[in-house]
């Protein structure tokens, strides 16, 4: 972290909470622009805007005035959890016939369109 944003966030920000990935979330102390204060969030770790969950995601664009960890958000049963973006890693779906999969595989699965 920048020393900027350590010297902001230490005289600006009140620490609102973290999520479960150890991003920390702040909120300014003071009404901003449009009578809203300003939100953001620490990384923990490299920063990725993927890393954060969509309930904290709704409080920092100011859809919720609650932050998560005060109302819960519904969760239903079919919600999967959350999982920042693993493209460029070794986690990232690779699907069948993917070209550096060693052999790759031609899937017909379409039948092209042939003019008359």
């Amino acid at each position: 972290m920048s020393l900027e944003i350590n010297f902001f966030t230490k005289f600006n920000g009140q620490l609102v909470g973290r999520d479960d990935y150890g991003n920390k979330y702040y909120e300014d102390k003071k009404q901003t622009r449009f009578g809203q204060p300003r939100r953001w969030v620490i990384y923990k770790g490299h920063e990725d805007a993927s890393k954060v969950p969509a309930e904290w995601h709704g409080w920092l664009h100011h859809t919720n005035d609650e932050p998560p960890n005060v109302k819960e958000p519904v969760k239903y049963s079919w919600m999967k959890t959350h999982l920042q973006n693993m493209t460029g890693t070794k986690y990232a779906y690779k699907p069948k016939g993917w070209c550096k999969s060693g052999k790759p595989k031609l899937v017909k699965d379409y039948t092209p369109w042939q003019p008359d």
